[in-house]
């Protein structure tokens, strides 16, 4: 049995994903001695870079980076530890059956003269929906860094929290309480109907929303992606902005590691924790999968709440309410992941001949919305759909120190597969998945098959066992509206702490939720420093 460590912690973070690791700065920042605990062998969690073939890496996991917070990045100093983003440009670009290619590009300008080429009338109406929609997220962006509401009416915090968060709503108008109110609740689909007539337009849209979420587009609550998509985000707050991370995903999470050792984080890596230890009602420290016992006065977890509470947690130091609650988050993961190693890059029908290599990086290949409605139907009952929904990435065209000369990494996004299938086992079905994604990828660039040197896929299955996500969830629990805000991961337990005290939420099953943001971990380290803060106040 190995020997306890000798040194207690002020605080000890489960989990080296981004989340933990902006926790864990932010900690140490603050002075208190702190202990990050990885399963793996490499820091990162689901924002990695890892090698799938000699000298090719690939964001095996997340890929695109949207939203991670400018605090973060400012506070961290992240670009001293060399993180680079390079603005996706197009944002968006998809390729249809008939060869037509419509890019989104970051000029709004832009962007409505290549729409007017599919209806006038939509590209007049883009402007003044884009408006609309800006204006609405701009009412949600102030939550995404702080705490939810308690909602409890019965005691005095609960009323200042809810009129701290009536506060943010001052000068909202009564059509835009009506406009926020169908988005949260709306489906995709159904607005899109209402505001747009080609076919391609809304498609265009699609190609934005829903990622790793499940429903179709036609289901209600889809809609809110519209505006979780233009949150802010990246080094300058821009609304909508993506950006390809130069050294793939695990730039940020190597930037964030080297920042918290700067600032004192010490990190170890091959560590998994076996059981968050509670005595006597509170956190103790940690036990390691070898039996070693970590002292800390308190536990961040940066797991999904599934995992920590149902996994690392004694159930008898739970109550069964609060269990019950969390047995019931809904997971299931709809997606997967492919990564290719190429020997030539993949040419999509209909790309302009002096496309830049920027201009020929991101596509996604899903024609329509009764295409996405179809793949979701065929999933949640357990099958692979023939017909799948591909997002693809050739992230070498954005950084060639990637991949070789004359080799190119591509990395697709699966959208709508099941994580229990109906027949078979993942482990079965895997490379039908592969294949199914390659013969998707050929329709519209029939050169990649020929081009393919290697391949990984990455099932729902394999995403719960390699990367620690409960059920293949990227979200660590699914974003729908009673998932949500105050509701995240469960009602009444929304700001981070748990009913044991001394330990804490940090990772995306804790609000606002998913995407590489930093947020989650930014807001629970704070609310650990404002106890921390009290309780030292307090005590005599």
């Amino acid at each position: 049995m190995p020997a306890d460590s000798p040194k207690p912690y002020d605080a000890i973070v489960v989990g080296a994903g981004h989340n933990g690791l902006t926790a864990a700065a932010y900690l140490a920042r603050a002075g208190l001695s702190t202990l990050v605990l990885e399963r793996r062998e490499i820091v990162g969690g689901c924002c990695v870079t890892e090698e799938i073939a000699p000298g090719c890496r690939v964001s095996t996991t997340s890929y695109i980076a949207s939203m991670l917070r400018p605090e973060v990045i400012q506070d961290l100093k992240l670009a001293d530890y060399g993180l680079r983003m390079v603005p996706c440009d197009p944002a968006i670009q998809v390729p249809f059956p008939d060869g037509q290619v419509v890019p989104w590009w970051v000029d709004r300008e832009r962007a409505k003269a290549e729409f007017r080429k599919l209806s006038a009338k939509d590209a007049e109406t883009f402007v003044r929906v884009d408006d609309q929609l800006k204006k609405l997220a701009r009412y949600l962006q102030p939550f995404f860094l702080e705490p939810p509401p308690e909602i409890d009416t019965t005691s005095l915090g609960g009323w200042m929290d809810l009129f701290r968060a009536g506060k943010r709503f001052r000068g909202i108008s009564n059509s835009e309480i009506s406009q926020l109110v169908s988005f949260l609740t709306g489906s995709l689909g159904e607005f899109l109907d209402n505001h747009y007539e080609s076919e391609k337009m809304k498609t265009m849209f699609l190609a934005n929303n829903v990622y790793g979420k499940h429903g179709g587009p036609y289901q209600p609550g889809t809609a809110i992606g519209l505006l979780f998509h233009l949150l802010s985000g990246g080094e300058h707050e821009l609304q909508g902005f993506y950006g390809h991370v130069i050294g793939g995903m695990g730039s940020i999470t190597q930037a964030l590691a080297a920042s918290g050792r700067k600032l004192g984080v010490e990190i170890r890596t091959s560590a998994p924790v076996a059981q968050i230890d509670v005595r006597d009602g509170r956190t103790r420290g940690v036990i390691l999968e070898d039996g070693t016992e970590i002292r800390s006065r308190i536990v961040l977890s940066n797991a999904d709440p599934k995992r920590t509470f149902l996994g690392m947690v004694v159930s008898s130091e739970l109550p069964e309410d609060f269990l019950q609650s969390v047995r019931a988050i809904k997971m299931d993961g709809p997606c997967a992941k492919v990564n290719f190693v190429l020997a030539e890059e993949p040419r999509f029908t209909g790309t302009p001949a002096g496309a830049t290599a920027l201009e020929r990086t991101f596509f996604t290949l899903v024609p329509s919305l009764a295409f996405a409605e179809r793949c979701y139907d065929i999933a949640k009952f357990g099958d692979i759909p023939e017909e799948l929904w591909v997002d693809c990435v050739v992230s070498s065209n954005a950084d060639d120190s990637l991949a070789p000369k004359c080799k190119h990494i591509l990395t697709c996004f699966v959208q709508y597969v099941p994580y229990r299938l109906r027949e078979g086992t993942w482990d079965e079905k895997r490379e039908l998945l592969g294949d199914r994604v390659v013969k998707k990828i050929a329709e519209y660039a029939p050169n990649v098959p020929a081009a393919i040197l290697a391949r990984q896929v990455l099932t729902p299955l394999d995403l719960e066992r390699t990367y620690g996500l409960t059920e293949g969830n990227i979200f660590h629990g699914d974003l729908r509206l009673e998932q949500l805000f105050f509701m995240r991961p469960v009602p009444g337990w929304s700001q981070y702490r748990t009913p044991i005290p001394g330990l804490y939420l940090c990772g995306a099953g804790a609000h606002p939720g998913g995407g590489v943001t930093g947020a989650p971990g930014h807001n629970a380290a704070h609310q650990v420093l404002r106890d921390w803060k009290r309780r030292h106040r307090n005590s005599p």
